[in-house]
Parts: structure tokens; sequence; C-alpha cells
């Protein structure tokens, strides 16, 4: 598929400069351009590949374009616009509507019109699959799960009884929503299974990465808000809620009943305590541990970099006496404190 610049600008909202003609059909780096592909610049970093770049045109800010040698897109946030073309040059493949001879769907479930549903995917009684729904192969629907219209599912995903999705929802394969919570009770030394009588409920835009697990609640729903994108091999425990348009990275574990507000972004590795709340608009840098509640907005870190192992070796040692430095210390402001 390919459209003229112009059209890009169109229907991107950008400003065309140099030949609104040119015929895009891909996409490329600055680095390894190419004549018939459009390429951006959004990272400070590599504007010194824009003078030389081959490819066809750039997406970029009115400020770099007077660097730039070939036609380009003039765009306030040229990684947004970057995009949104990709996505115009790279529509997702067209589904073919209907059921595949080896799917097993129930006679009780509700499938909507232009549904697809993949090879060797099941349907359970009272499942609701909406308008334009994609049920990649593998994928396994439990009784009374609700999907709405649009959302795909690309294969592998396991939804769990009583699960919601909203509209135009994606999930990863592997993902499982809906698996039980991990409520187990102690009794004299033996754990007892407390059971997971809450669902999941997602909102619409909501995107779900590779071998995601979102445990259903125990008692009341797990709650994952409008506009939502999960990364991959996240943890989401029981009761959680996360707020709108929240960005969580990969290998993050957020435990029991945290509660993370709108527009938040988790980096990779973060670990979430249970029962704490974060405010809106929090960023967590990566492998942070959050053991209390975040009341304010702002960026937050916690731990340490990577240094060269033998530095490491030495503050793990003062580490081990820095009570006692404390101490000595006090100790030592305590004497001075006499003789004044």
């Amino acid at each position: 598929m390919g459209l003229t610049l112009g059209e890009l600008a169109e229907r991107t909202g950008t400003q065309v400069q140099g030949n609104a003609g040119l015929m895009i059909s891909g996409v490329c780096t600055l680095q390894e351009g190419r004549a018939d592909a459009i390429s951006f610049l959004a990272n400070p970093q590599y504007r010194k590949y824009l003078s030389g770049t081959q490819a066809g045109a750039v997406i970029l800010t009115a400020g770099d374009a007077k660097d730039c040698s070939v036609p380009a897109l003039l765009s306030n946030n040229p990684y947004v616009t970057y995009a949104r073309v990709a996505a115009l040059l790279y529509p997702l493949n067209d589904s073919v509507a209907g059921i595949h001879p080896s799917a097993v769907v129930a006679t009780g479930s509700r499938i909507g019109h232009g549904a697809s549903l993949g090879p060797l995917c099941v349907i359970e009684e009272g499942a609701q699959i909406g308008a334009d729904v994609v049920i990649g192969p593998g994928c396994v629907v439990g009784r009374d799960v609700v999907i709405g219209a649009g959302t795909r599912l690309v294969a592998n995903v396991t939804l769990c009884h009583g699960v919601q999705l909203g509209a135009r929802c994606l999930i990863h394969p592997g993902a499982v929503i809906g698996s039980d919570g991990f409520g187990l009770a102690n009794d004299q030394g033996h754990w007892l299974k407390v059971p997971q009588l809450g669902s999941v409920r997602i909102g619409d835009d909501v995107e779900i990465g590779a071998n995601t697990s979102i445990d259903r609640g125990a008692l009341e729903d797990t709650l994952i808000a409008d506009g939502v994108k999960l990364d991959n091999q996240i943890q989401v425990a029981h009761n959680v809620q996360i707020g709108a348009h929240t960005a969580v990275a990969g290998c993050v574990g957020i435990s029991g009943s945290a509660k993370i507000g709108a527009h938040c972004m988790l980096a990779g590795g973060v670990g979430v305590v249970g029962h704490l709340e974060i405010a809106d608009g929090t960023v967590v840098t990566g492998m942070s541990m959050v053991t209390k509640s975040i009341t304010k907005s702002g960026v937050y870190s916690s731990g340490l970099s990577a240094q060269p192992n033998d530095q490491w070796n030495k503050i793990a040692v003062r580490l081990r006496h820095l009570d006692d430095m404390a101490r000595r210390l006090q100790a030592l402001e305590r004497r001075l404190g006499d003789k004044d």
C-alpha cells in the first residue's frame, strides 16, 4: 500500500515541505533510508544522520526542517505522527469473518456480525462476542465472557469466566486474564485456598502484552481503565485498579489491591506493594520498589545503578557497617554537643 506525502499530511494533520506528490510505500530509519520510504527525527541524538539520509521523506519539527534536504512532514510531535503514518502504511491484516471449522462454539454463546473465530479456539456457554471481534487460533473464551466490538485476541489468549473486555482492545499471545488471585489462608501451617469470587473488567482501547497475567478479584473485580497499555510479562494481582491511559513496562509486578492512578508510567521491573495508592501522573523509574503510597505526582526512583563489580563490593561491605557507623556518629555528635 502506498500514499503520497500530501495524502499522509492530510490524514495526520501535518504540513508538507517539498514534493507533496512523492509516493511513500514504507518506513525506514534515517541511517538506512530508501527512496520510497519515510523516516522521522524525534530524538536529538539522531540529528547527525539527517543531512545525509537516503530516506524519501522525513517527519520532523519545523525547527529541524532547515537541515533536511528531502521532502518532509512538519509536525509538533514527530514520533506521534510517525505512529499514525506507520499505521496507515501497514494496516492490520484483514481477518475473514466467520467461524473456522475446528473452532468449538457453545450453542448458548452470541457471536456478533463480522466476527472472526480462528482455528482451534473455544467459546464457552454464555460468552458474548461483539461485532468485528477477531479471536485468533488457540484462544479460550470462558463462560459469560463479554468482548466489545473490534477487539482482537491474537493467539493462545485465555479469558477466564466472567471477564469483560471493552471495545478495540488488543491482547497479545499467551495473555491470561481472569485467573485466580493468589488468595491463601494459613491454617496451622497448611495453606487453605480462598475462593476468588470477583472477575476482571477492562475498558476500551486497552493493549495487553504477551504472557501478561491479570488475576480476578477476591470479592470485587480487578479493574483496568480505558486506554491502559500493559507490556509483556506483567503480573497484575487480584483487586488491583489501574487508571486510564497508564502505561506499564515489562516485568512489573503489582501486588493485590494496589491502586495505580491515571496517566502514570511504571518502567520495567518495578515492584508495587499491595494495598497502596499511586497518584495520577506519577512516573516510577526502572527496577524501583514502591513500598508506600505516593500521594504527589512526580518522578520516583529507588535502588542502585549498575557499576564495576569491585566498586560495588566495597559499597556492599560499607553498607553492612552503616548502622554501626550511624550509632558512632550520633555518639560523637552528643559528646561534641556536651562540650559546647
